[in-house]
């Protein structure tokens, strides 16, 4: 992985709702932070050399704090358990500097901000951005139930509070997301932004485009997946530099990702498992057969692109631009 990282202390933990806890991470040297955009992310170093993504949900332009929520999830690989077990205030640890693959399109007339249950995390961060700047947005958090709905107090005495709505699962019916008139409610040329369970983003984006939104509207940010492992049937194949002509084989038990490492060649990457789209990369010639959960249906289909830390090549040899 290559990128600068920051020496920062967790200066303040808070139970933000059932299972989720916020940080607040401040610079162990004193001096400023990156500033950062809404939508921003940071990698952040675990115990046990993990490495996981959390979105920056404190107001952008501020930089002297970074804040990031964090769900205790059952079925993460370590990560969610080692922020709530080993992230005690007064904790060093270090970071990234932020990243942004989400950002806002300011131009737009209206921003329509749907999250599922911690994927309020950006959603937030883009809020008070455009809260600040007097833009016109709406904010729709579904959540299994107010227990688990986390920055409620925040959102309550924010100054965006009336643009807000929250959608319980376990609450009456008539008050749940009502994703088909929400969609067809909103003004032209509204920019759509989601983020949360795979299955909630799933259901909003499909939703979306069979409402005919075209996909230049349609801005989302998965969580972290699993790292990448071939399927049993997979076979191997090559992939050529562009610029040099070097040849270097895949192995079928291998990823494209790690044959490029393995041959000594520079590819940024993050999440290993096709959600970050920090090693995206072109393609020239031949086809790629995506397995990432980052790319557009559009982007896929033009195959000048993909992600080698998960997809493959349907044809024998993929050319990169690297």
């Amino acid at each position: 992985m290559t990128s600068e990282t920051l020496k920062v202390r967790v200066a303040r933990r808070r139970t933000e709702a059932q299972d989720i806890c916020s940080l607040e991470l401040v610079p162990v040297d004193g001096n400023a932070l990156p500033a950062f955009t809404a939508g921003a992310h940071v990698d952040v170093h675990l115990p046990g050399g993990l490495v996981r993504q959390y979105s920056l949900c404190n107001r952008p332009g501020e930089t002297h704090r970074y804040e990031i929520g964090v769900l205790r999830d059952a079925t993460s690989r370590g990560g969610s358990q080692a922020v709530h077990e080993a992230l005690l205030e007064g904790t060093e640890l270090s970071i990234s500097a932020p990243r942004n693959l989400f950002p806002l399109h300011e131009a737009a007339p209206h921003h329509l901000l749907l999250a599922g249950g911690i994927g309020i995390t950006p959603l937030l961060a883009m809020a008070e951005h455009l809260s600040a700047q007097g833009a016109s947005f709406t904010l729709h958090h579904c959540t299994r139930s107010r227990e688990r709905t986390p920055f409620l107090e925040r959102i309550a005495a924010s100054s965006f509070a009336a643009r807000v709505q929250h959608h319980f699962d376990d609450a009456d019916p008539s008050q749940r997301l009502n994703l088909e008139a929400t969609l067809a409610q909103a003004p032209a040329g509204t920019h759509l932004y989601v983020c949360g369970p795979t299955g909630f983003m799933d259901a909003v984006l499909c939703a979306a485009r069979a409402a005919n939104w075209p996909e230049d509207r349609l801005h989302r940010e998965y969580f972290s997946a699993a790292p990448a492992a071939p399927a049993a049937n997979d076979g191997g194949f090559e992939l050529e530099i562009a610029s040099t002509g070097r040849v270097i084989p895949v192995r079928a038990d291998q990823t494209a990702l790690a044959a490029l490492l393995e041959a000594g060649l520079e590819v940024p990457f993050s999440c290993e498992g096709g959600v970050c789209g920090t090693c995206l990369t072109g393609v020239k010639a031949g086809t790629p057969d995506h397995r990432d959960q980052y790319l557009t249906p559009e982007e896929r289909d033009a195959g000048n692109q993909f992600l080698p830390c998960c997809s493959r090549a349907s044809s024998a040899r993929l050319v990169l631009e690297l």
